[in-house]
């Protein structure tokens, strides 16, 4: 667990999670099940929304970093708009990845940590997503083998102009720069 208690940890979750809007809602939580009802890929999830809660308050997230529960979250805000207790459940989710990939506590045997960290680091060097960059920076961190696989589908979009081989920076990539510095700086207090 990377010398971190699964206690601390709650405290960390806790104390970003109370930075969002509606954030202190997680506290009224009356585990009525509606969040974990209402999403639908509950089922597929070893923590369901309500268990996660359950675990929060257990000290025990490492076991929900751990598992497939917040990759499975598909981000419709279904659970965050019927919440009785108004909390921002999907928002929830982010953070636990977030969380996760900070602390580098997440499913080994998957690689959506690893797709989800070479995302950042392609969009923060060029201000937009470089699929070939993309997919290179993702296959030699998870399976560098895979992507010969993969060459024929990369061939005929490159010869159909639907991804470039050599990625472009978006115009005022600094400004973008700045304010991502300024969104982690802001996240980490």
């Amino acid at each position: 667990m990377a010398g971190i208690k699964g206690s601390s940890l709650s405290e960390e979750f806790l104390e970003h999670v109370h930075q969002l809007p509606q954030g202190k809602s997680i506290d009224k939580c009356i585990q009525c099940g509606t969040c974990s009802g209402s999403c639908p890929t509950s089922s597929a999830m070893e923590y369901s929304p309500r268990e996660v809660i359950a675990a929060l308050r257990a000290g025990m997230l490492d076991r929900v970093l751990r598992s497939n529960t917040i990759w499975f979250c598909t981000s419709c805000y279904y659970c965050t708009v019927r919440c009785p207790a108004k909390i921002p459940f999907t928002d929830v989710m982010y953070e636990l990845k977030r969380l996760g990939i900070k602390h580098k506590i997440y499913p080994r045997k998957d690689t959506n940590a690893v797709m989800s960290k070479a995302f950042t680091d392609v969009v923060s060097k060029y201000g937009r997503n470089a699929e070939t960059e993309l997919v290179k920076k993702y296959y030699l961190r998870s399976n560098p083998f895979k992507v010969l696989g993969q060459l024929k589908l990369v061939m005929k979009m490159l010869s159909r102009h639907r991804v470039d081989f050599f990625p472009h920076r978006i115009s005022g990539i600094e400004n973008l720069r700045r304010m991502i510095a300024a969104a982690q700086e802001n996240g980490e207090r």
